[in-house]
């Protein structure tokens, strides 16, 4: 199994944290958001990291090289900020014909269970695994995706930044993919909205062609660092990280 961290953002809501550096390389408790992925996935046996970097990309490979703590990492660039989906497809021919974990550069989890979701997803066999948050406040939601699913954990549907969130339940970039994921992303609608193609959107497909994709709790608290006020929010769940 590999490991595939997305990078290659903007970040232009974070205003003056990211006008000079990559967002990912923002610090939180100084260490960089990314560290904090590429931390938890010393603790796997994973052959491989891919980094998918755009804007000032240049920086994480400078910071972290090729490697990090023996892990080999290779980057892949994605040239036109086209969103999640699209640095999926750029880093295909890096993935190979490997399952792999998905993660977003600019994510933050306390006490994150990526070992018991590689589980899961192997003794299971499933398609995919979707680490997903209970939360209190709904709104949180509204800036990731809901995720609906039956008793036994399946999925049945994935709305990207629903306006009327159905239950506590918010999903997070963390997730395990059989390779063939891949297949799905030509069928992938584009958003209206935001004029690309959306992670929950490109998971449908293939929940809809009939693959097995369930949830999985995935940490007990989580920030994806978009605005500002979620670097401080940050720094107080992670303050002895």
């Amino acid at each position: 199994m590999k490991a595939l961290i997305l990078a290659g953002g903007r970040g232009k809501r974070l205003g003056e944290f990211s006008e000079e550096k990559n967002k990912c390389m923002v610090a939180v408790n100084n260490r960089s958001l990314i560290e904090y992925s590429l931390s938890c996935l010393t603790q796997l046996d994973i052959s491989e990291i891919i980094i998918v970097i755009g804007y000032r990309g240049k920086e994480i490979k400078e910071a972290y090289g090729d490697s990090f703590k023996d892990r080999p990492i290779k980057y892949i660039i994605q040239s036109e900020q086209k969103g999640l989906v699209h640095a999926i497809e750029c880093a295909q021919s890096a993935v190979g014909r490997d399952d792999f974990m998905l993660m977003l550069g600019d994510e933050l989890m306390l006490n994150p269970r990526h070992q018991a979701m590689v589980d899961f997803f192997k003794k299971e066999n499933l398609f995919g695994v979707c680490g997903v948050v209970e939360v209190q406040d709904r709104e949180l939601i509204k800036r990731t995706y809901s995720v609906v699913a039956f008793e036994d954990s399946r999925i049945d549907r994935l709305i990207e930044k629903p306006s009327h969130p159905a239950n506590d339940i918010m999903g997070t970039g963390n997730c395990i993919f059989k390779n063939a994921i891949f297949s799905y992303i030509p069928q992938t609608p584009i958003n209206q909205k935001r004029g690309e193609k959306e992670l929950p959107d490109l998971i449908q497909c293939a929940i809809d062609d009939g693959q097995i994709v369930k949830t999985f709790p995935i940490c007990d608290h989580y920030v994806n660092v978009n605005v500002p006020e979620e670097i401080k929010k940050a720094e107080s769940y992670f303050a002895h990280f």
